[in-house]
């Protein structure tokens, strides 16, 4: 069993703070041959970090690094890119109940190509995962000679390097992926999932750099996913919305009700909506919000539409066993086929050495005061503006 590293700076976490006394435990770094196999970091204003392994079945060698104040937790998923598989406040649950009931899934168990290129799907049970790197969208044409199947390979690449850096009221968790290949792709992430203490919130900072000597194409797509108690049957989902654009002629079908949500509906085929929001004119952030029918609990979503232009929303209200699920999905892209997305310039190409920062934020929201909060925040963003719906799928969001 290896054991952590740890070290002391004195540096601030960002750029909002003052320099502060800073802690910092490395737990993987293969360059230094260091690969702990459990940890337990907590900082003297209560926030805990712990990291395990876990064992048996299709999880055995996953390891979980959960992040607490006590009253919030969420799991952080280093095996899987770097995923949130689920978070909790208090007794409540925030993420889903997915038909993969064994997972977090290991990667050597997710064979991508198969399916069609849809085996990305044997893994799928995390409340956030993020789709990309090179491609985020469906599975590439099979005539590709590099063809990646459905949202990427980010999601099933391990993290090489692990630290948490420790501030009195917070953790940051900061991991680096790479997915890189010989004569193709040379990105990494470096992505710092920080927790501070009694805010009820995780934020996720992520920059992607082209590690390469050539141009590299990038796509990047957060998939939060959430389930009961925040989706049910008449739960709402609320953005300051311009345009709504169904994906396809299924999504068509239900555009005048795409932000009200059907009980567990067995054979419920899945609806994808393309968005165009509105966001402050100062600072582009926006925020959308999935709350319950009685709107007194729900959940917030923040972003800044400079770094995430396209958004997604999808609904997939199935049968409870089958999945029952909704996406909010901000990105660089929409998850069309890639080249459709490159050809009305949405793909980002980075030069040798660029980088792409990426910001979002999930806000639990437990009393009705809370989700009329958020709702008031969501009301100024949006103004006198009633969205534009599209009753089919219209450029250049989708294919028409």
């Amino acid at each position: 069993m290896m054991k952590a590293y740890s070290t002391d700076e004195n540096a601030p976490m960002d750029h909002q703070r003052a320099p502060t006394h800073m802690s910092t435990t490395i737990l993987t770094d293969l360059s230094r041959n260091i690969a702990a196999d459990h940890a337990s970091i907590q900082s003297p204003g209560g926030v805990s970090a712990s990291l395990k392994s876990l064992h048996g079945g299709r999880r055995n060698g996953v390891q979980l690094l959960d992040l607490s104040d006590g009253h919030f937790c969420v799991s952080i998923i280093p095996t899987r890119g770097m995923g949130l598989w689920k978070a909790r406040m208090g007794d409540t649950v925030i993420g889903w109940a997915s038909p993969v009931q064994d997972g977090p899934v290991h990667p050597s168990f997710v064979n991508q190509a198969a399916l069609g290129g849809l085996g990305w799907l044997d893994g799928f049970d995390e409340m956030m995962v993020r789709c990309g790197l090179t491609q985020n969208g469906p599975p590439s044409p099979v005539t590709d000679p590099f063809a990646i199947g459905l949202h990427g390979v980010i999601a099933n690449r391990p993290a090489h390097y692990l630290a948490v850096h420790e501030l009195p009221d917070r953790l940051t968790v900061e991991g680096h992926v790479d997915e890189t290949c010989l004569f193709g792709m040379n990105l990494r992430m470096i992505t710092k999932i920080t927790l501070v203490k009694d805010t009820r919130r995780i934020e996720v900072e992520d920059e992607i750099i082209n590690m390469g000597n050539r141009e590299a194409d990038l796509e990047l797509l957060y998939h939060w996913n959430f389930g009961r108690p925040f989706l049910e049957g008449g739960a709402t989902f609320d953005a300051a919305a311009e345009e709504v654009c169904p994906r396809d002629k299924t999504a068509a079908a239900g555009i005048r009700s795409y932000d009200v949500y059907d009980e567990p509906t067995v054979g419920y085929a899945e609806q994808a909506f393309f968005f165009r929001l509105k966001s402050d004119s100062e600072t582009s952030n926006t925020t959308v919000m999935l709350r319950n029918k009685n709107g007194d609990k729900g959940l917030a979503l923040r972003f800044d539409t400079r770094q995430l232009p396209c958004f997604t929303l999808w609904k997939n209200t199935a049968g409870y066993d089958d999945g029952y699920v909704t996406g909010l999905e901000p990105a660089t892209n929409y998850p069309n086929p890639k080249a459709f997305e490159k050809a009305h310039g949405r793909v980002i190409s980075l030069p040798p050495g660029g980088r792409h920062l990426a910001v979002t934020s999930l806000e639990a929201l437990p009393t009705a005061g809370d989700v009329e909060r958020v709702a008031h925040e969501i009301a100024r963003l949006r103004g006198d503006t009633k969205p534009t719906l599209h009753h089919a799928p219209v450029e250049p969001f989708a294919a028409g």
